[in-house]
């Protein structure tokens, strides 16, 4: 079997309704997941980008977050109705979509450089 060329990470960690910070889950991970798995095989990119479930990602105030590789490109706030624009614009012509990028200042757990 081939390398996938890129996979998608796809948050649907789920934490109590109590918790300040929210939940992938709670704002439809699954269904985020189950549409990129869905609308990737459809637009023929089975064995070439893999969609993945994940669990915490560590931004769970932005979600739901997804996070494509090699790139590194961090999306928050996605919702079904973007999964196509990501899938077009960054998936099949190489352009993330902006106003979905959390900028990398933004991440939280990054460890500074030389740390």
């Amino acid at each position: 079997m081939a390398k996938f060329e890129r996979h998608i990470f796809i948050c649907v960690n789920e934490r109590p309704g109590t918790d300040a910070r929210g939940s992938c889950s709670a704002k439809a991970g699954a269904e985020v997941a189950a549409a990129f798995k869905r609308k990737l095989y459809e637009a023929g990119y089975k064995r070439i980008v893999r969609p993945n479930k994940a669990g915490c990602l560590d931004q769970c105030a932005r979600g739901v977050v997804v996070v494509v590789y090699p790139e590194s490109v961090w999306y928050g706030g996605v919702t079904v109705d973007d999964v196509d624009e990501i899938i077009e614009s960054h998936i099949r012509c190489g352009n993330p979509v902006q106003r979905l990028v959390i900028p990398d200042e933004q991440l939280t757990g990054l460890v500074p450089p030389g740390s």
